[in-house]
């Protein structure tokens, strides 16, 4: 659903090609988003086929392949809203695949069990740095929205939770409590 309520959300502001749409979601996304390049063109082709996108135009420049134009009809602009108050309102149940390994961290000796904790502490510190860098750098960039950066401070708030959870694992497993 998600590449559905962005595409339909982007060319709610006006018409574009696939290549655009990705640039945006790239330069503006790519942090709390993870929507693959290919998944873009086969999203814009099911939206066209479902009529909630139009083709307007197909653009072609020197030796490079055409690029088609989309535009949002009025049934998507509709469907725009739907998914979006459907957002709003249903939440979100994650599952963590790390929850399934942790369920049988006894079947790893304990020193594993160790290593494997600190290695993820710090992959996730390491991602809490980055976005703090990143967060800084976009401040700098005037076209950023400034919702942007609530949405940064979401992921960074889950990934501190997630880092304080992981140490508090850590001193359990120290203190003889897991597994």
């Amino acid at each position: 659903m998600s590449v559905r309520l962005v595409i339909l959300g982007i060319l709610q502001q006006r018409a574009l090609h696939g290549y655009e749409i990705k640039h945006i979601i790239t330069q503006h996304m790519d942090d709390w988003t993870s929507i693959a390049f290919g998944s873009i063109y086969f999203a814009l082709k099911k939206l066209s086929e479902e009529k909630l996108i139009e083709r307007i135009a197909v653009e072609k420049s020197g030796n490079r392949p055409s690029r088609s134009v989309y535009q949002i009809t009025d049934t998507g602009k509709e469907e725009f809203m739907t998914l979006l108050r459907h957002s709003w309102a249903e939440p979100e149940r994650h599952c963590f695949s790390f929850d399934i390994a942790l369920f049988f961290v006894s079947a790893l000796p304990v020193d594993q069990v160790r290593k494997h904790l600190a290695e993820r502490t710090e992959h996730l510190e390491r991602s809490l740095e980055y976005l703090g860098r990143h967060k800084k750098e976009h401040r700098q960039i005037k076209k950023v929205p400034k919702i942007a950066f609530t949405i940064m401070d979401h992921s960074i708030v889950h990934l501190k939770a997630e880092v304080k959870w992981l140490k508090d694992i850590a001193r359990q497993i120290d203190a003889g409590e897991l597994p």
